[in-house]
């Protein structure tokens, strides 16, 4: 996929993952609406996009909001014609141990990294439809590939966002309309709380700075692949967690009771 004038509607884009991704697919030449919360980064990103010859409009949006997601895909229609690649990158994360997250913070992030996904694609499918092509990313994670200790509830929202986009990739058979699901190990962004930090480096687990994560995913949409998965050994105990679940609960048994120190 060339994506030079390419029409793209990216959420999350000023946390530490969506500014690069913006950058680079600016850098790309691709026309883009950029969603968040934060007016004044949103305006920030979008300047700067500018200024290196690339075409931006800022959205703000709050995606907890009740019907944001049919609002966003229309108002990007308005701005820009038609959405040709949808980037579902908004997400939030917790390191915490279940009992201590709160109800509304469970309903938040299902919310944030479930449900808005899956209505901003049913929207771009139906929007898409219109002539048959166009392109979904989900960002996802390891995760939703490995059930990791006190991250149950964001395991839970990556599991299901790796297996919607899977049934949604087969439904699709047949059309122009593809699908990519990338999941990346940790990522050395703001997402992260210090317990998060401290947690990753007494394990001795690498995370990947925000740059490399956005290339190989703009990497992946370029060459229309049906999933990324990003960092070992991380990505080999996602497939090995798939045939013998009871070998990686072993091997993460010392990071477990790490986890249980920290927190």
């Amino acid at each position: 996929m060339n994506l030079n004038g390419k029409r793209i509607l990216l959420t999350g884009a000023t946390g530490g993952l969506g500014q690069e991704l913006a950058k680079l697919l600016g850098q790309k030449g691709a026309v883009l609406t950029l969603v968040g919360r934060e007016e004044a980064k949103l305006n920030l990103l979008k300047d700067l996009i500018e200024k290196s010859g690339s075409k931006a409009h800022s959205l703000i949006a709050d995606l907890n909001e009740e019907g944001a997601s049919q609002r966003i895909v229309k108002q990007a229609k308005q701005v820009m014609g038609d959405v040709e690649v949808l980037i579902n990158n908004a997400g939030v994360l917790d390191f915490i141990k279940l009992e201590d997250q709160s109800d509304e913070r469970i309903s938040q992030m299902i919310h944030t990294n479930v449900i808005v996904p899956i209505q901003l694609a049913r929207a771009m499918v139906k929007n898409i439809n219109s002539n048959n092509r166009g392109h979904i990313v989900f960002v996802g994670s390891i995760f939703g590939s490995l059930g990791f200790p006190y991250f149950a509830t964001y395991c839970a929202s990556k599991f299901a966002l790796h297996g919607f986009s899977q049934s949604l990739r087969r439904e699709l058979l047949g059309t122009k309309i593809g699908i990519t699901y990338i999941a990346p190990r940790g990522i050395s962004t703001p997402m992260n709380d210090a317990n998060t930090v401290a947690m990753w480096d007494k394990s001795g687990s690498k995370m990947d700075n925000p740059e490399l994560v956005a290339e190989l995913i703009v990497k992946g949409l370029e060459k229309e692949q049906e999933e990324v998965f990003i960092g070992q050994p991380q990505s080999f105990f996602a497939w090995l967690n798939s045939v013998c679940p009871k070998v990686v609960s072993l091997g993460l048994k010392k990071t477990t009771l790490i986890a249980r120190q920290i927190l």
